[in-house]
């Protein structure tokens, strides 16, 4: 059994569990595609760490999800006009670097547009584990 995910003009619509066999059978266009695939690595079931494993198409395949046939390789949608998309990974990158001091940070795309050199602000959800609690 293998995850194979139906692609209809570029844009996955569904991803399935099935054998090779099965998929034969259907209708339209199905590509495999590795659960355990992230940005062009291969990792262990269950796990953090890479294990030298075969890496399908650069990322798991997602309903939604892009399926580039020059790159054959499946990606996100663009989350914001600012994000360009880092070939090497298939992954969409922020213009700045995400803070890394520990904390939750959101992307602001207006605050970026109104500033370059800003966009990431500390999520919303995040403010109350930043709200002292009192005795």
């Amino acid at each position: 059994m293998a995850h194979f995910a139906k692609v209809e003009n570029g844009i996955v619509t569904a991803v399935i569990v099935a054998d090779q066999e099965f998929v034969d059978s259907q209708e339209g266009t199905w590509i495999q595609t590795s659960y355990n695939t992230h940005h062009g690595v291969h990792y262990a079931p269950n796990s953090h760490e890479p294990d030298g494993g075969v890496a399908l198409r650069m990322n798991f395949a997602g309903v939604g999800d892009t399926y580039d046939a020059e790159r054959d390789a499946f990606y996100c949608e663009q989350p914001f006009p600012s994000w360009t998309l880092d070939e090497s990974i298939c992954d969409w990158v922020a213009p700045i670097a995400k803070p890394d001091d520990g904390l939750i940070y959101d992307w602001d795309e207006e605050a970026h547009n109104a500033d370059p050199s800003t966009g990431w602000v500390i999520s919303s959800t995040a403010s109350e584990y930043l709200t002292p609690i009192e005795p």
